[in-house]
């Protein structure tokens, strides 16, 4: 029978399971210790902890619940992580390094739902949730990677924008970011966090309302509801004029910055009016609001799309820093290792 990753308990969580079995507070304090700051991968490896409290420990969870499948790694030294969950499923883990750090990029869930037609995580449909912890696990496989290499090297920043909908995975995603979080485990600070979602409006007042101090990046891709209903199924359910307002509650409550994030697909969004309607989409928000320009990566079964030329790239940059857009064009990394989201997983899908 398959156990439940132990990562998947948050510090409060783990003190009052613990308790129901008449452990101490302190103990919960030295296994957390040694799954995040130690970082063992057996429990017989907590030295300081009793014997009782690591039978049981062993009984009820796993440290380990995902196995490495494939590994590719990029010449701009991205690391792309295809693990093989215990139920067989296959989910992509992403290494970025970064002047300012090294960043993770982790999955949600297996497959998405949300249909967008540029997308190659959409490939699949969706089969289920991740657990909060299979989602935690991502970052420990990655984390145990670098201290493997022996460099002093250390996950600094944390973006959800692998494959599936975070916010279609809301109670996971919560108790996974208030793991991360813990000053006394990883401490990745919530400021180097970035929760992405295509648009959930009731799931955006709720994150907003929960003041986890984390970044929001919303995935936009189209300035109206004809041509993000086009390419964006969701749009449909939630046009982007709910949208907007669960934005611009986001932008009143929390006084915190949010990222739009914007596709470039060649002769679909990336023209002179695209650019100028989307300026007046956001112009009442552009103090708090900035544009992520981002170069589509081709997928095979999304001919359909191809990137945008780099002088429409300028182009459309140029228009929204001239109308006092905070923009930026995304740097691109592993593009020689399947870069796109959900690629590496579909092609080794197809091949097995």
């Amino acid at each position: 029978m398959n156990k439940e990753s132990i990562y998947g308990l948050t510090m409060e969580q783990l003190t009052a399971w613990l308790a129901q079995y008449g452990h101490k507070k302190f103990r919960a304090a030295q296994v957390w210790d040694w799954l995040y700051r130690k970082r063992v991968t057996n429990f017989s490896e907590m030295s300081d902890v009793n014997q009782d409290c690591i039978e049981l420990l062993a009984e009820h969870f796993a440290i380990r619940t995902m196995a490495e499948h494939v590994k590719q790694e990029s010449a701009d030294g991205t690391i792309k992580f295809l693990f093989k969950l215990q139920d067989g499923n296959l989910i992509e883990t992403v290494l970025m390094r970064h002047k300012y750090g090294l960043s993770v990029c982790v999955t949600t869930q297996v497959g998405c739902n949300i249909g967008c037609s540029f997308c190659a995580s959409g490939l699949l449909a969706k089969s289920r949730d991740l657990t909060s912890g299979e989602i935690v696990e991502q970052i420990m496989q990655v984390q145990l990677h670098l201290d493997e290499a022996k460099q002093d090297e250390k996950v600094s920043h944390v973006v959800v924008m692998g494959i599936g909908e975070p916010f279609d995975n809301f109670n996971n995603l919560v108790d996974f970011l208030n793991v991360i979080k813990d000053h006394k485990g990883l401490a990745i600070g919530p400021r180097r966090i970035t929760v992405s979602t295509s648009g959930l409006a009731d799931k955006i007042y709720e994150f907003t309302d929960m003041n986890l101090q984390v970044n929001l990046a919303i995935s936009l891709h189209a300035p109206n509801n004809e041509l993000r209903t086009r390419i964006m199924k969701i749009n449909r359910a939630i046009p982007i004029e709910k949208l907007m307002q669960a934005i611009q509650y986001y932008l009143d409550k929390t006084k915190r910055r949010v990222t739009l994030e914007y596709i470039l697909l060649k002769d679909v969004n990336d023209r002179k009016e695209h650019a100028l309607e989307l300026v007046d989409l956001i112009r009442d928000m552009r103090d708090l609001a900035s544009v992520n320009l981002i170069p589509y990566n081709p997928v095979d079964e999304h001919s359909q799309y191809q990137r945008s030329e780099p002088q429409s790239v300028r182009e459309f940059y140029d228009i929204l820093k001239q109308h006092g857009i905070n923009s930026s064009v995304r740097l691109e990394h592993g593009t020689d290792i399947d870069a796109a989201c959900g690629q590496l997983r579909s092609k080794q899908i197809r091949v097995s």
